[in-house]
């Protein structure tokens, strides 16, 4: 028999965003990265230039990806702060191209207040916030105003620290309460439910093993929010080339797959990746696995 935390954790809804809602559970949905900024960790500038923004976004979409996640400041260990100014110049034409030329919803990578406010007026329907309201919770005022998705993911301390304080013990239940009290400060600023995502934040502030332990209890994370879909991005992080003996970014493709599919088995209903056309066929391949499995 099932336990009744894989089945909670298995949801479908709509997911209200800014000018349409998108359906989850039915099938996994794929964000595609599109970094705008010169040090990205993953893709190392490759897209700063807005022209070859644009042209590796129509790729992507072509590709499958239901979602494209627009970004303008590196959050890899040791990257250099932008202020909001610079953020919204780097972001801002991109997603108002995007959002006359593609067919899916664009979403907006930061944790600023006035770079999402640009970014929705420029046509961007959800904010994705990897500070899940802790850094500028003002950001929820904005997102509300829109009625536009919001993504609140699991970190800890400062932009400085993301990647240096200790890891908590217990990590399991410091993201599921730490997500709680960021989904009900959304909603106490006048979000509504429909509209919040959850993602447990695997790669910032964890240790290899407790990145690891997230995957493998992604079901538990779930059922602690069964009415909202779950959000999980471990594309080409470090505890991926940790597992693979040390592989350098450019050789963690095979690896990222592996966990999008262990991600998807356990409850993910949104996969953020770099490599969309792989992250597609495999979420195919796992959703019928799922449609079986019942």
């Amino acid at each position: 028999m099932q336990s009744t935390s894989a089945k909670t954790s298995v949801g479908a809804g709509e997911w209200r965003l800014a000018r349409r809602t998108l359906p989850w559970g039915a099938r996994t949905l794929v964000m595609g990265v599109l970094n705008v900024t010169p040090d990205s960790f993953s893709d190392g500038g490759r897209f700063f230039d807005p022209a070859r923004a644009l042209e590796h976004a129509a790729r992507m979409v072509e590709e499958g990806a239901d979602i494209l996640d627009v970004g303008g400041e590196s959050t890899r260990p040791g990257s250099s702060d932008v202020d909001a100014e610079e953020e919204t110049r780097r972001v801002v034409p991109v997603v108002e191209a995007l959002a006359g030329r593609v067919r899916v919803p664009v979403s907006v990578d930061t944790t600023k207040a006035g770079v999402a406010r640009a970014a929705l007026d420029a046509g961007a329907e959800i904010v994705n916030d990897i500070s899940g309201l802790r850094f500028e919770p003002a950001l929820a005022d904005v997102a509300a105003r829109a009625g536009a998705g919001l993504v609140l993911m699991h970190s800890l301390g400062t932009r400085g620290t993301l990647h240096t304080l200790p890891p908590v013990e217990d990590v399991l239940s410091e993201v599921v309460e730490s997500l709680r009290a960021g989904t009900a400060e959304a909603e106490r600023r006048g979000v509504a439910r429909a509209s919040l995502c959850v993602d447990p934040g695997v790669g910032f502030g964890k240790t290899h093993e407790q990145n690891v332990g997230l995957l493998a209890r992604l079901d538990v994370f779930g059922a602690a929010f069964p009415d909202l879909p779950v959000l999980v991005g471990t594309s080409r992080k470090r505890f991926v080339g940790t597992l693979l003996g040390g592989a350098p970014v450019g050789e963690r493709l095979h690896g990222t797959m592996a966990t999008v599919a262990a991600a998807a088995l356990r409850g993910a209903h949104v996969v953020r990746v770099h490599d969309v056309r792989a992250a597609v066929d495999t979420v195919r391949v796992i959703d019928a696995i799922k449609a079986v499995r019942g």
